[in-house]
Formats: structure tokens, C-alpha cells, sequence
């Protein structure tokens, strides 16, 4: 016999329904705790992958082979694909910041990785609880949650693990151009520069 408590609330499980405006001022709100100015759905085929990206993580980042949010923790650019393929609609989140210092690995830096990072995961989970069963976050930049990775061994914060974006073969500069926005590389680190990072959706 279905019973349900006095009161609770039925959540639908969503595939094509789209996400509604509502919705997206709501995370849009809870967002800007993190951050977050700009919330924008779209098609999933509008996400550009391409082998470059991966090659850019092996050769120039530090982070390659030590880290369970890069490269060759994560999946290879053919499997993206495959994952991509069974989702129709993404969310991008827009966020500014920034760093004088981008390239030291200091607290203040950190600070502001994580709070950027449970972003993600945190709309992640609310978008989760709306119905949308699927939602999986791929963040900004490299995972910071702890000062130095002990990858291979195992993570001390499994469940707010999350690929990059960059890490996940996506080629953000493209996929903003399908999008139809523009975006530049900041050429001196006292400048702000925008932040993006994606949920998959259903």
C-alpha cells in the first residue's frame, strides 16, 4: 500500500521537461553565496570536447597524475563523449573573481577554490532534490579541498569529488562561442577574470 506522510511533497523525476525560470532564480540565489552571477541552460550538443584540452593537462599543469579531479584520475576524452550522450540538457554557471595569486597555493587562493567548488556541488545536490535525479557538477579549476592531494591513495572527501571542467576534455573557450558569449584570457593576475564551470542535467 503507498502511504505518504501528511504534508510531504511529491518530487516528479524530470527527463525533457526543461528546467523552468523559476527554478534558475532560485539556484541563481543560492549561487550568488558562492559566488555565481549567471546561471544559463542549454544543449548538452553545444559542449565542445576535443582531444587538446587533455593534452594541455599532461603537458603545463602540475596537477597531472596527482589529483583524483584531473588527468589520469578522470575519464579519457572518449568516454566523455559517451556520458555526454546520455544527457540533453547542461546548466553553465558564471562566477568572477580574483587571484594576484593565481599560481601560489596559498590559504587566501584555497579560500576561494573551495568556496567556489561547494558551489557547484551544493546546486548540484539542490538540483538533485528538485527531481532532476541525473545532475552530476564539473568545476572550476583544480580541486582544492585539501592542500595537497593523496591521490592515488584513497580521497578524504569522496562525496564532493568532482571532475573539471577542463579536466573533463571540455573545451570551455568553444563551448562558450556555441553559446554565443565571449570570453578573454586576463593578461595581468590584478585583473578579474570570469569562472565557469557546468552541471550536467538530464
Amino acid at each position: 500500500m503507498n502511504q505518504r506522510m501528511p504534508g510531504a511533497k511529491v518530487v516528479p523525476f524530470r527527463t525533457k521537461e526543461g528546467i523552468s525560470q523559476h527554478l534558475i532564480r532560485r539556484l541563481l540565489k543560492k549561487g550568488e553565496h558562492y559566488g555565481l552571477n549567471r546561471i544559463i541552460p542549454f544543449p548538452t550538443t553545444k559542449i565542445i570536447v576535443a582531444n587538446w584540452v587533455r593534452l594541455k593537462c599532461r603537458y603545463g599543469c602540475s596537477r597531472y597524475n596527482t589529483s583524483w579531479c584531473c588527468p589520469p584520475a578522470t575519464l579519457k576524452t572518449d568516454r566523455v563523449q559517451t556520458v555526454l550522450d546520455e544527457y540533453e540538457t547542461a546548466i553553465l554557471l558564471v562566477g568572477s573573481t580574483d587571484r594576484a595569486d593565481f599560481y601560489l597555493n596559498n590559504n587566501r587562493k584555497r579560500a576561494k577554490q573551495v568556496r567556489c567548488w561547494k558551489g557547484v556541488v551544493s546546486l548540484e545536490r539542490m538540483l538533485f532534490i528538485e527531481g532532476y535525479y541525473k545532475a552530476f557538477g564539473l568545476v572550476s579549476e583544480c580541486c582544492a579541498l585539501c592542500k595537497t592531494c593523496v591521490y592515488p591513495h584513497a580521497c578524504k572527501f569522496p562525496q564532493e569529488k568532482r571532475p573539471s571542467v577542463e579536466s573533463f576534455s571540455i573545451d570551455i573557450f568553444g563551448t562558450l562561442k556555441t553559446l554565443g558569449l565571449q570570453t578573454k584570457v586576463a593578461g595581468d593576475r590584478k585583473e578579474s577574470y570570469n569562472y565557469y564551470a557546468l552541471i550536467l542535467l538530464e
